[in-house]
């Protein structure tokens, strides 16, 4: 059921490893470590996930941690399917929900690359409904609906600054029930029940009045989606063909989808749910298991749509954190790569937290801001509980994949120190 890679190999570590580079040299093996990390202070790790599926605080996750493209730790733990008694494996499917955003961020920017839009474009030029946008304005008399100050762009859609939520807030959620969106899509992102492309949807959220200004603050919802049909609009293919051909296919990520293929339906992971600290198994529908095996099929969210596994989407962390080449591939350039792993929202974000937003990935700009993450860090997460980071620093990439909505767990954020406290050759020193 589970696996740790620094006490036992498995059967196909030959022929991954042969993708990555060398061992470690022999002083850094002699001194007891490998790859710089304590093999008594990883074996800590699997005592705290372990005691974690006891007490029932989760149902199950797979952690998996890279160094210098070195697997230093691989584990299944728990139940894929608790009742069902179906153990955790490595190769578990998960819901990524917005950690699908970071794809579709780097989707655009290839189109960027090849001058067929820029950062300052106007979304309306792809979406005729983006182009006189209005905004709920609360007032000491109620609510008012003001236009829109200026165009949306690219650039307000990649770093969520564009005033457009998932119509959660208390003024905007009826109107956006009413068109389907908001309240009325699960907890907001959910389209994958929806008969109708992606395009139709974020054409009727054009319609709606949004939450801010553009370029007034960050406000974290459709963006993404809506340059998911964006890329439908340039490229003339889904969302689902463009990311397949040029980035999840490329890049060998298998089991990275929209809509799960029926014969992989067991390997799903079971979407479970904190109730009053313990978990229970989550309802059918919109808000639990969802519609990625048997769904429609015709809605891709390029904000929250996708299922993949720990190891695919560290793959595509791989691509990211070698500056766009993976296996001699070159998907993007250096510096397209540094615009979205930088902070370009300055004090609109995370004001006082230390951290930033780039294009498409939170960034941390001091020290402890997120955990013992170094300076220049990026990653994000899902609403499912995945979440990953990468430390360009310590040349980490780290990926936790859960599935458990609403999640009251603090499990990843211990899991993620408990690696940092693993990690006793450090090269941040100079970095912080």
């Amino acid at each position: 059921m589970t696996i740790c890679l620094l006490r036992r190999a498995a059967p196909w570590l030959a022929v991954l490893m042969a993708t990555v580079p060398a061992p470690a040299p022999a002083q850094a093996r002699s001194s007891g470590t490998r790859n710089g990390f304590a093999p008594d202070r990883l074996a800590r790790i699997d005592s705290m996930l372990d005691g974690a599926v006891r007490q029932g605080e989760i149902g199950g996750l797979v952690a998996f941690v890279l160094r210098d493209d070195q697997i230093v730790y691989e584990r299944a733990v728990g139940w894929r399917d608790r009742e069902a008694q179906v153990p955790m494996t490595t190769n578990t499917v998960f819901r990524i929900a917005s950690q699908t955003k970071a794809l579709t961020s780097a989707a655009i920017l290839m189109l960027m690359e090849e001058g067929r839009l820029s950062l300052a474009t106007p979304a309306s030029r792809f979406l005729p409904t983006f182009a006189r946008t209005t905004v709920a304005q609360r007032t000491d008399t109620g609510v008012v609906v003001v236009p829109a100050r200026r165009a949306i762009t690219i650039r307000d859609l990649l770093t969520h600054s564009a005033g457009v939520s998932y119509g959660g807030e208390a003024h905007l959620a009826e109107q956006y029930r009413a068109k389907g969106l908001g309240p009325a899509a699960g907890f907001g992102w959910y389209t994958a029940d929806k008969t109708v492309p992606i395009c139709e949807t974020m054409e009727t959220l054009g319609t709606l009045p949004f939450a801010a200004q553009p370029g007034e603050r960050f406000v974290y919802g459709y963006n993404t989606d809506l340059l998911g049909c964006i890329v439908e609009r340039v490229s003339g293919v889904s969302l689902d063909r463009f990311l397949r051909e040029r980035l999840t296919g490329p890049l060998g990520m298998r089991d990275t989808h929209f809509f799960l293929p029926v014969a992989d339906r067991a390997r799903l992971a079971t979407v479970y749910r904190s109730d009053s600290g313990r978990v229970v198994r989550a309802d059918t529908g919109a808000r639990g298991q969802g519609h990625y095996v048997d769904g429609p099929r015709v809605s891709y969210a390029g904000g929250a749509g996708l299922v993949s596994t720990a190891r695919d989407y560290a793959r595509f962390l791989q691509m990211i954190a070698h500056g766009g080449t993976w296996n001699g591939r070159r998907y993007m350039a250096p510096h397209t790569v540094a615009l979205m792993t930088t902070n370009q929202l300055g004090a609109l974000y995370g004001t006082g937290t230390g951290t930033g937003f780039g294009l498409g990935f939170e960034t941390v700009e001091q020290y402890g801001a997120t955990g013992m993450a170094s300076r220049g860090t990026y990653g994000w997460g899902g609403a499912y509980g995945s979440n990953y980071k990468v430390d360009p620093v310590e040349g980490l990439v780290i990926v936790v994949m859960m599935n458990q909505l609403p999640n009251t767990s603090d499990v990843v954020a211990r899991f993620q120190t408990m690696v940092y406290a693993a990690l006793v050759e450090s090269r941040a020193a100079g970095a912080r």
